[in-house]
């Protein structure tokens, strides 16, 4: 987009005559008032979105804090906390004019301070994903009450991508200035910005979010109250949808294989919408620190050794399909150009008796999101099995999966990440050397450090045009399939069902994850 064009986006937008495509008259005619009941699958370790990033986070946590924009399906920014904003004609100055009289779910004002403090203090600190792209970021300033500079060392082409709730959210300075951010009281109580305020966390069963009745914009949000249920069984969370009890069902909150069947009742909607900014992609970490699969031939092993195809069949029930490397097909840059694995056990033992690989036991962790990620992992393991490799599943739970990760305590992991539409902001942070830090399970996991393959990122982010980030880009996708850091799995296409009384549930690119102020009953 130009820059001309994206200031009139910003300037036509912060007139307030619609909100992702849908008019504010429209909103307003809309019946308001009532609960709508939402899954959550599993239960988030917590809410303060500032420290944790994982996807039941999300979902919840996107109802409470804000960023600056947000995204179409398009992945066009739209205003949020911001109004309005400038790109200087060098590319190295963004100046954001914020929205006036917003306040804090405990009434305090918004201010471009808590802008500076969140972005350039907090986040930095607590949020590996975004310090990584904060790189470029030479200084932040508030210019007065409701003006943030951003100015850079160097262009960076996907900048204005950084600055949805999930990837930036505002935090409030007064709440987190000169605390400890891990134990600070109000993560528990967490205070955003948002149509929703935090009301009640009964542990196991449900989470409770009441309209934020000083929210900053008119007519939002159109219901009085979000619960989101804790069903740790399946079935039950199938069945909760079935009776009537559960309004939304979130990609992966209910199996895939009862997705068919539950689309199929009365005034059921089922939309695969609303993922287009994070365009989730699986793989398995494989601990690049200790043997074997620190040996580049036993990683390459694996890769041969998965049946993706029969995984995306029976696992995924036909919402996924295998990922040919570590771009998402629907990213920028993406490239099919690039060496391929298909399965081939007979090349798989070559290459494990090539790694020197003596037969001892791997641990394999699986992602303890369901059933469809149990079948998954004994898929896996009943191919690498088949291919000569040992393998013990040790289960855990979510935040016992969070920790294993956090500190590199496993040997084969499964995981999903989204890539947020560009390389630069979604990709390069599970590969690049600088990413390597304990105490995050989404950065660069598995310990891989190559300074070609850091060179190659940070010219693709560096470069201002198309031509030069693709040529780098398509050089270290070829370079990371030879190398394989990771064994890489599928692109997941999420479906999402929900009644059809539900209007307007997804109304951006960041879908469930965007909030669900925009969404009615009727």
């Amino acid at each position: 987009m130009k820059r001309r064009e994206l200031i009139q986006l910003g300037a036509a937008s912060s007139l307030g005559l619609s909100i992702a495509g849908v008019p504010l008259s429209a909103l307003a005619q809309d019946k308001k008032g009532g609960v709508i009941n939402v899954l959550v699958q599993p239960e988030p370790p917590g809410l303060m979105m500032g420290m944790v990033q994982n996807g039941p986070t999300q979902l919840i946590a996107g109802n409470i804090y804000e960023g600056l924009l947000r995204y179409d399906d398009k992945l066009n920014p739209q205003p949020s906390l911001a109004t309005a904003w400038t790109v200087s004609k060098d590319g190295l100055v963004y100046t954001f004019k914020l929205k006036p009289n917003v306040k804090w779910h405990d009434g305090k004002p918004f201010t471009a301070a808590d802008v500076v403090f969140s972005v350039d203090v907090f986040l930095r600190k607590t949020h590996a994903r975004l310090r990584g792209n904060l790189e470029p970021v030479e200084t932040i300033k508030a210019l007065d009450p409701l003006t943030v500079e951003f100015k850079l060392k160097y262009p960076f082409g996907p900048f204005l991508g950084l600055f949805e709730t999930g990837t930036m959210p505002m935090v409030p300075k007064h709440v987190y200035e000169g605390t400890d951010y891990a134990t600070n009281p109000a993560n528990a109580t967490p205070i955003g910005t948002g149509p929703f305020k935090f009301k009640e966390w009964v542990k196991g069963s449900y989470i409770q979010l009441v309209a934020n009745e000083a929210y900053h914009t008119p007519n939002l949000p159109m219901v009085d109250s979000l619960y989101f249920h804790v069903i740790p069984d399946a079935a039950s969370r199938a069945a909760a949808f079935e009776s009537g009890k559960v309004d939304i069902v979130p990609g992966g909150a209910v199996e895939f294989f009862d997705v068919v069947r539950l689309s199929k009742l009365p005034g059921v909607t089922v939309t695969t919408k609303g993922w287009e900014f994070f365009s989730p992609h699986s793989w398995l970490w494989l601990n690049n620190r200790k043997a074997p699969m620190n040996n580049v031939k036993f990683r390459q092993a694996v890769m041969f050794a998965i049946d993706r195809e029969a995984m995306a069949k029976v696992a995924w029930q036909g919402f996924a399909k295998p990922a040919t490397g570590p771009f998402n097909s629907h990213i920028k840059y993406y490239s099919a150009d690039v060496p391929k694995y298909p399965r081939n056990l007979e090349k798989a033992k070559q290459l494990l008796a090539e790694s020197g690989y003596k037969g001892e036991p791997l641990r394999l962790l699986p992602l303890p999101y369901g059933e469809s990620w149990q079948r998954q992992a004994e898929i896996v393991r009943q191919n690498l099995t088949q291919a000569g490799i040992k393998v013990e599943l040790t289960g855990t739970d979510v935040a016992g999966w969070n920790q294993r990760l956090n500190e590199w305590d496993y040997d084969i992991a499964f995981t999903y990440v989204y890539q947020y539409g560009d390389p630069a902001l979604g990709v390069a942070r599970n590969y690049t050397s600088s990413n390597i830090a304990k105490g995050s399970p989404f950065n660069n996991v598995e310990g891989y450090s190559n300074s070609r393959v850091d060179a190659l990122f940070a010219a693709g982010a560096r470069a201002t045009d198309p031509e030069s980030r693709a040529k780098a880009y398509l050089e270290v996708q070829k370079l990371l399939l030879e190398e394989v850091p990771v064994a890489w799995l599928h692109e997941i296409n999420f479906p999402t069902l929900y009644r059809s009384k539900v209007k307007n549930p997804i109304s951006s690119g960041i879908g469930l994850n965007d909030s669900l102020s925009r969404a009615s009953l009727t």
